[in-house]
């Protein structure tokens, strides 16, 4: 098992024996430890790593101390930790599993940065990565959770993935490797535990190379799945254009693809979106009239646009203040939008800006503090260089603004009049004519 073990570390280049310093995870059943004696007649730089949850009384604390022993006795630089796991669980509101991981992982990560370890190893073998097969396929992960368990994913190294646990057990046997046993592990209300004492013999009986088998194909799909991550971010780099914390995708683009809920689902799970608020995205864009329509995860917004799917991060309640006011004393003004503001007195050499972004308003028509807000239904302004009102939505649809363009345009209101469509146009009423004696100037920055 040695050779294997140092031939599977040189063909996935795991780690350099010579450079690298790795932490061993070690529970101290029969998988870790069997790594650990590998590890020690490697003759690398490594520590060990042990987690007390507290989950199985005395039998967590007769792990800890068994690891322990065998650390001194071996002259091994040994990690602990206990936690309480039941608290972090209700804290948190995860299941045991989850909060167990996110504990120990955690408390990894900070032994690697506080010690200088670069690398994590796990014992992780053939038959976990099987297991983990299986689970995703009743889960429906898709592509990516039909990969197994990985060789390596950032600095997480798996360097038992090459054998079985039957080897395992054959191994430590033969080299007298003592460990413990954990009784959790014939507990079948875990759906690890039912697929592996359950399930696998079942299959194994069916099929008697089924661990050949499905390790193969766990390799095969693993390498049809770097082809198809190539396909998908040729495609998001053609599709996806983020500007401003904004990632717009065309719908014309989008409807050419084929199968188009493959690739909506690689695209939007990365902002959060499930299965099921897939399925409904796709059929709203199917739908003749589906521009205004709304999707939400966890943290982004999908809105559907008469172009264009849009995709924002969801706003807080502090950015979702819709409702400002500017006193004519304020020369700088910074939220929601940063203005300049000024006012002139001397009128003999002003001269008008072209600019959108600079609004000249005739001050004495104004009532202070003015209003800074978003679009309201029923809002309307008389357009500088007009005599008739319009209504603000049909300014907008005529100067083709998205969905997203009316939430996030600011007007500038007199009371109810709206004076200045930021960074756009002023109302007529409120120009600088050959009467205006002093001017209120906003500035856009």
């Amino acid at each position: 098992m040695y050779q294997e073990f140092v031939k599977y570390i040189k063909d996935n280049a795991l780690f350099d024996i010579h450079k690298d310093k790795i932490l061993l995870a070690v529970s101290g059943g029969v998988d870790s430890m069997v790594m650990t004696d590998l590890f020690r007649r490697l003759n690398c730089k490594y520590a060990i790593a042990h987690c007390n949850f507290h989950l199985r009384g005395t039998e967590s604390d007769r792990d800890e101390q068994f690891v322990s022993d065998y650390a001194a006795k071996n002259n091994i630089l040994l990690f602990k930790q206990e936690f309480d796991t039941f608290a972090y669980m209700e804290e948190n509101k995860k299941s045991l599993e989850m909060s167990a991981r996110d504990l120990r992982y955690d408390w990894f990560q900070n032994i690697m940065q506080e010690h200088g370890f670069n690398l994590l190893a796990t014992a992780h073998h053939g038959d976990d990565s099987a297991e983990t097969f299986l689970i995703n396929l009743l889960r429906g992960t898709g592509i990516a959770g039909l990969h197994g368990i990985l060789p390596k994913s950032s600095n997480i190294i798996r360097p038992m993935l090459f054998t079985s646990r039957r080897k395992i057990v054959e191994y430590s046997k033969k080299h007298n490797i003592s460990y413990v046993e954990d009784s959790t592990n014939q507990d079948n209300k875990y759906t690890r535990n039912k697929i592996r004492n359950e399930i696998v013999p079942i299959l194994r009986e069916i099929s008697p190379n089924f661990d050949v088998i499905i390790r193969k194909d766990i390799e095969r799909l693993r390498e049809t799945e770097e082809i198809f991550r190539v396909v998908i971010e040729k495609t998001k780099r053609e599709l996806l254009q983020t500007n401003q914390g904004v990632t717009k995708i065309e719908l014309k683009a989008l409807k050419q693809l084929c199968p188009i809920h493959i690739y909506l689902y690689e695209i939007l799970s990365e902002f959060g979106f499930n299965e099921t608020n897939i399925n409904s995205i796709c059929e709203a864009i199917d739908e003749n009239n589906s521009s205004g329509k709304q999707f939400y995860s966890e943290k982004y917004r999908l809105l559907i646009d008469r172009k264009y799917l849009l995709i924002t991060m969801k706003e807080n309640e502090d950015s979702q203040k819709n409702f400002y006011t500017i006193n004519d004393y304020q020369s700088n003004i910074t939220m929601p939008i940063k203005l300049h503001t000024e006012i002139l007195k001397d009128l003999n050499f002003i001269k008008i800006p072209k600019s959108k972004g600079i609004a000249m308003l005739d001050y004495d028509k104004l009532q202070f503090p003015l209003i800074l807000r978003h679009w309201q239904k029923g809002d309307y302004f008389i357009p500088f260089g007009l005599k008739g009102k319009q209504k603000l939505s049909d300014y907008f649809t005529n100067n083709k603004y998205s969905i997203l363009d009316k939430e996030r345009q600011w007007l500038l209101c007199n009371g109810e009049d709206i004076v200045w469509i930021v960074n756009e146009r002023i109302d007529e009423r409120y120009k600088i004519t050959n009467e205006t004696k002093i001017i209120f100037k906003l500035e856009l920055e």
